[in-house]
């Protein structure tokens, strides 16, 4: 090989193509360099890895694992085998842990959403400021905004129909949690959010209940049947 160490992008994650005559303490640094590299591409991803090239035994594995989470913001959630069928039993594993972590894990987003962005999250996500109209966030876990939504949100992106999303000022262009949509200009539920902005904006939370989208106001008690 040209060089000990190659990373290539795949549908789960990263592929680790490696050198297999390469002392494995020199492919060690090797890869540590190569992710510090390409840190920019790959910062606070939670993705599956696959090795090619070379036989690794289960502590050489976690050996690597190890010096790319030192080295970088890198989540490797799990390590995908290249034999198909274990690849997509492997596969549907990763994506019931990623939805399953969905809504414990959380990050902040501080700043304003204008019209064209569009914020994606692998987690549930705290908007510190407003989501304009013709923003959009899109997450796996619940969005909550301190601040207006006046834009479109999408929580449960992996079908999650358990999400929610909650704003200071909830005026949405869209909201659609799990595979439920619901749209401003909808007749019920959504359409009375026009109604509501005659009075002082409160805090609301959007939820699923018996197939629709419901918007309340948030209560001490609100999150505890959620």
């Amino acid at each position: 090989m040209s060089q000990p160490v190659i990373i290539k992008s795949n549908k789960y994650g990263i592929n680790l193509i490696l050198d297999p005559d390469v002392p494995f303490q020199e492919l060690l640094r090797c890869i540590a360099d190569k992710f510090l590299e390409s840190e920019k591409f790959f910062k606070n991803a939670r993705m599956a890895i696959s090795f090619e090239g070379r036989q690794l035994s289960e502590a050489e594995e976690c050996q690597i694992l190890d010096s790319i989470a030192q080295k970088t913001s890198i989540h490797i959630a799990c390590i995908i085998d290249n034999d198909e069928v274990r690849e997509q039993y492997t596969k549907q594993k990763l994506d019931e842990c990623l939805s399953a972590e969905s809504g414990n894990v959380g990050r902040f987003y501080k700043g304003t959403l204008r019209s064209g962005q569009v914020l994606e999250c692998e987690t549930s996500i705290i908007i510190i400021g407003d989501v304009n109209p013709g923003a959009k966030i899109l997450s796996t876990g619940n969005i909550v905004i301190l601040g207006a939504l006046k834009g479109t949100a999408y929580a449960g992106a992996s079908g999650n129909e358990a999400c929610f999303v909650a704003a200071l000022d909830m005026n949405p262009v869209q909201i659609k949690i799990g595979n439920i949509i619901g749209r401003s200009e909808d007749k019920g539920i959504l359409a009375s959010i026009r109604e509501r902005k005659k009075v002082a904006a409160e805090p609301q939370v959007a939820t699923i209940s018996d197939g629709h989208i419901l918007i309340e106001p948030i209560t001490k008690n609100t999150f505890n049947n959620i």
